[in-house]
């Protein structure tokens, strides 16, 4: 399952992402978005979802959230 299917308020744990593009990976890992790290959804928007990794707060896009796999 991927954010984009993920419920409100419940944490989850990231199990890998799924992105061929090597810039993608490197900015999701300095956002600490990686396999093993808690995931929070707070809220989804029309265009992504606003999320809470390691007490920080980010709006990522539809194909972000997409390749984020719960």
């Amino acid at each position: 399952m991927n954010l984009r299917a993920a419920q409100e308020g419940k944490e989850y744990i990231i199990q890998r992402i799924e992105t061929d593009d090597e810039e993608l990976d490197a900015f999701l890992f300095s956002l600490g978005c990686y396999s093993g790290e808690p995931i929070t959804v707070v809220a989804h928007k029309k265009r992504g979802c606003t999320v809470s990794i390691k007490d920080a707060r980010y709006s990522i896009d539809t194909q972000l959230a997409e390749a984020i796999i719960i």
